[in-house]
């Protein structure tokens, strides 16, 4: 038994006191600590002590784009978490390009009886997408909670990162450093999240910088959501003369760099770059990436909360939550380079 209980504590990276008091079922014990022993358990193949297990309330939905980037494991990881901690048991969707759509996986996941689904960066963020899909949930009754997206008039609960704030960190931090000339890479237009990107950085360029309508279209470029698009979006951005870059997201943030590098231009040292989301291991890239912090375990706590209070009829608000981000300082972001400097470097490398 000493030796399981040694496995367990280091698997939940907790004392073998502590493993014993969740095993016996005593008090003292936080409910994250408690989790992660029972999480333990599972992961080494240990049947729960029968005092331990609970029959599920039922069964949540769990619908993301994919799993690719590493901002929609963390969202899932963190709605288990806080879903188990309420007793219900996730089923978790992802829909990758070409694979099972959205509206397919609602289908299998209404006949498996859900108790409600919770929708990460789905199709309520395409604003060129019909939003009867979800109409429809609302009516039958079905409680939904959508995350990072927003349908006007629609009856549920929205929790959404500000990104119109992200692109204001972000452009504020590079205007601090002198940056003059900043350019921004997004996804596509059509989406909710970058049109408000959008938004926020055209209003902090024209507020800290002066910059004219003009000038913001030629450093505006959308692209694809992934570390490819953001190389391609970011090399027409330096071909232009930019020094500092804000990205849609951390993958594009490292086709950002890749760019660079392949100019001859070092990061940060000639051009800077800023993420958003700061993913799993983005802080141990090279350089460590100045990132945009979406608070991923807030939003999916209030996610959960309020799935749970309409699933037992409490009403939750029906209107949109904007979750502050934070702006993480690390080694992609310094003080402008000497403009004359910057256009020697730009025009040897191309």
């Amino acid at each position: 038994m000493r030796a399981r209980l040694a496995d367990i504590a280091r698997q939940a990276e907790v004392s073998e006191a502590t493993v014993s008091r969740v095993l016996n079922d005593r008090p003292g014990v936080s409910p994250e600590t408690r989790q992660a022993v029972l999480t333990a358990l599972d992961v080494l193949g240990y049947e729960r002590p029968a005092r331990l297990r609970k029959r599920s309330a039922g069964l949540v939905g769990l619908v993301v784009p994919e799993l690719e980037n590493p901002i929609f494991p963390a969202f899932a990881q963190a709605i288990e978490s806080a879903l188990a901690q309420e007793g219900y048991t996730p089923v978790l969707c992802s829909r990758p390009l070409g694979g099972v759509t959205e509206d397919e996986y609602v289908e299998m996941l209404l006949d498996r009886q859900v108790s409600g689904i919770v929708f990460i960066s789905g199709m309520h963020a395409d604003t060129t997408a019909d939003p009867e899909r979800y109409r429809k949930l609302v009516a039958r009754p079905l409680p939904i909670v959508l995350i990072n997206g927003y349908i006007p008039d629609l009856p549920a609960p929205f929790i959404s990162c500000d990104d119109r704030a992200a692109s204001e960190l972000a452009v504020s931090h590079l205007a601090a450093l002198g940056h003059r000339r900043i350019g921004l890479i997004s996804g596509p237009e059509r989406y909710v999240p970058v049109q408000r990107k959008v938004a926020g950085f055209r209003a902090s360029m024209q507020q800290l910088l002066n910059t004219s309508d003009a000038e913001l279209d030629d450093l505006i470029e959308l692209s694809l959501f992934s570390v490819e698009g953001g190389d391609a979006a970011a090399a027409r951005l330096l071909e232009r003369g930019v020094t500092g870059i804000c990205c849609g997201s951390d993958l594009m943030a490292l086709g950002a760099i890749r760019a660079a590098r392949r100019r001859g231009l070092s990061v940060p040292g000639d051009v800077s770059v800023v993420g958003f989301d700061d993913s799993l291991l983005i802080g141990f890239t090279d350089p460590p990436l100045t990132t945009v912090r979406q608070p991923v375990r807030a939003m999916a706590a209030a996610a959960v909360r309020a799935l749970v209070d309409e699933i037992r009829g409490q009403g939750a608000p029906h209107s949109e939550y904007l979750f502050r981000p934070d702006l993480v300082v690390r080694g992609s972001t310094a003080v402008a380079p000497a403009r004359g400097e910057h256009v020697r470097r730009v025009a040897v490398s191309a």
